[in-house]
């Protein structure tokens, strides 16, 4: 869901960046739309190169079949469903690495930084492997109960991988409080295709959006009680709500509009969507109520836009966000709707002046070939590192 469509733009604007490594991504599952699939899809097409090859641990969504087309990526999908699905999928994997040789292994979410782990350990390649942390661990309660077993046990196996990339410095800070213990830990945000003069057009802010899906993470009950404190201080505010569940039909949902107070005519709720740019388009702030996140996609993506952001203070979005905008405690719904009513009152010019400063900010720090590049870096110092048994002295003795 968010910022699929950003992954097709500009193929050709990118220099190859990995130039001849070939790089197997592994990730738990590609039938999500959440920063990790966007993200992995993004680099893939920036770095160029030999073409890498993408295993999704249990499927890949129709919309991503269109991506993965158009960027002519080699993506397989091993339909493990089930715990025991994931332990042969130990065995396929080892068996795929066993036949393509790549230069390195990176792993993306917990449950595939286990299964790739065990899977490089069991080819007998010697193949170097990589984590990719996603999330911060703001609150485990918000987990779900595989998620945090799949978490238990890669703090186990966490002095294994070659390197580990954490997405935010709150990642790196709270997962080592947790326990992981690795040498080579780097922080790398995620990166974006920059959009060209997205400023205000000299109006007042009034329409707010959220993103993400209906998830405990999410807090939408939050941001449902901000939302209706402040449509009762100022009865002009409009909300948009896009994300996976966020549809009239949806009983859940509707209970906590209800209970929150917020008038269902305040409120749209687009469900899931592919139209991510109609909705940055749409909105004049971006809001994030979320218990915990890592480097959150839709804060990046909303400034992108010259969207100014209102964020709880959950992984990285204070950093992200900076003064172009505001930050409250999470589960905090007075803070939230204070917020919400503060940006109301700006004026045009000072709204604008936010828009402007949200905009510069990613185009300074957050832009995907100047992030592809920090991994093509990463990479290649652990790689020189390591003894010559990989990658290309692998396939030339296997051509021998």
């Amino acid at each position: 869901m968010q910022g699929v469509g950003e992954v097709n733009r500009r193929r050709g604007d990118l220099q190859p960046s990995i130039g001849n490594m070939r790089i197997m991504h592994v990730i738990t599952n590609m039938m999500a739309s959440g920063g990790a699939e966007v993200m992995l899809l993004r680099l893939a097409r920036a770095s160029g190169g030999q073409r890498p090859l993408i295993v999704s641990l249990m499927d890949v969504s129709e919309r991503y079949h269109s991506v993965i087309a158009d960027l002519g990526l080699d993506v397989r999908s091993l339909k493990a469903r089930s715990t025991p699905g994931m332990l042969r999928a130990v065995w396929t994997l080892a068996r795929i690495i066993r036949e393509e040789r790549p230069n390195a292994v990176m792993c993306w979410l917990y449950h595939a930084m286990i299964v790739g782990q065990l899977a490089a350990w069991r080819s007998g390649t010697g193949v170097p492997v990589f984590w990719n942390v996603r999330q911060s661990l703001d609150d485990l309660s918000s987990m779900s109960a595989s998620t945090r077993l799949a978490l238990t046990l890669s703090r186990h196996l966490s002095t294994w991988p070659a390197g580990i990339v954490f997405n935010s410095s709150r990642a790196v800070e709270l997962h080592q409080a947790f326990g992981y213990r690795n040498d080579n830990c780097l922080m790398i945000p995620n990166g974006f295709d920059l959009v060209a003069g997205q400023h205000s057009d000299g109006r007042k802010p009034a329409t707010f959006g959220i993103a993400g899906r209906l998830h405990p993470q999410k807090d939408y009950a939050t941001f449902f009680a901000a939302a209706a404190r402040a449509h009762r201080s100022c009865a002009a505010i409009r909300f948009i709500a896009v994300g996976a569940g966020l549809t009239p039909d949806n009983d859940a949902v509707r209970a906590m509009i209800a209970a929150a107070g917020l008038p269902l005519d305040a409120i749209e709720l687009r469900g899931n969507t592919s139209e991510m740019e109609r909705f940055y388009r749409d909105i004049d702030v971006l809001v994030l109520s979320s218990r915990t996140e890592g480097f959150p996609n839709v804060v990046a993506e909303a400034m992108n836009f010259g969207k100014p952001v209102i964020s709880t203070d959950v992984g990285d979005a204070a950093a992200i966000v900076g003064d172009t905008g505001f930050i409250v405690r999470p589960g905090e719904a007075s803070e939230l709707a204070a917020a919400m009513c503060r940006m109301v009152e700006l004026e045009p010019s000072e709204y604008a002046t936010l828009s402007v400063a949200a905009k510069n900010r990613v185009d300074r720090n957050y832009s995907l070939p100047q992030v592809a590049g920090l991994y093509d870096a990463f990479f290649r110092k652990a790689l020189e590192a390591r003894p010559a048994k990989s990658g290309e002295a692998w396939r030339e003795a296997r051509s021998a």
